[in-house]
Order: structure tokens, then C-alpha cells, then sequence
């Protein structure tokens, strides 16, 4: 892997947590629950094809499900912000279990 997709690779994993903390509540608490499906279908689906239709992220051997990149990202930014660790901890959890499955699934097919 070069240094340019390591950086490319690392901003991609970047902006989609920053996105999901920046914009989704907003949407929902504007919004409501159809909010939140629309930060679902907009955030993940504009990330996911830049990510993976563009080609930002590179992936080398194992894969790693965009639900890792959100889970561990907004953990840092929950710790960053001073929010409570052990709430953000359980979010980081199951975005793993649920990128875990996730990329599994889709190895199956």
C-alpha cells in the first residue's frame, strides 16, 4: 500500500464518522424519524460511494466494513467532546458486530 492510499484510505474513514456526528442528530431533531432515514440514505450512501465506488478507501487482504470506520470514530469523538466513555464504548460495540455481520454476509454472497 502506498502513502497516498494510506491517506486517501484514512480520509475516507475520517469524514464518515465526522459526517454522521455533524449532520445526522441535526436531521433527526429537525425532522424527526423520516430524519434519520434520510441521514441514512444520504450520509452512508454518498460515503459508502465514495468510498468504495471512487475508490477512496483501499483495501488490501481483509476487509473492513464502513461500520468499524463510524463505530471507532465516533467513540474518539465522544471521548474528544468529553461525553460519557462507557456510552460511547457500547455504540462502538455493536457498529462492530453490525459491520462484523454485515461483511459477512456480503462474503457469503
Amino acid at each position: 500500500m502506498t502513502i497516498q492510499n494510506m491517506v486517501t484510505t484514512f480520509a475516507g474513514a475520517f469524514i464518515f464518522p465526522f459526517l454522521i456526528r455533524l449532520a445526522w442528530g441535526k436531521m433527526v431533531e429537525s425532522w424527526g424519524p423520516i430524519g434519520g432515514w434520510m441521514a441514512a440514505g444520504f450520509i452512508v450512501g454518498t460515503m459508502w460511494t465514495l468510498n468504495h465506488g471512487a475508490g477512496l478507501i483501499v483495501q488490501t487482504g481483509a476487509w473492513v466494513d464502513m461500520a468499524w470506520a463510524a463505530g471507532i470514530g465516533l467513540l474518539a469523538a465522544s471521548v474528544a467532546a468529553g461525553d460519557h466513555f462507557g456510552k460511547g464504548l457500547t455504540n462502538a460495540l455493536f457498529a462492530i458486530i453490525g459491520g462484523t455481520l454485515g461483511g459477512f454476509i456480503l462474503s457469503c454472497l
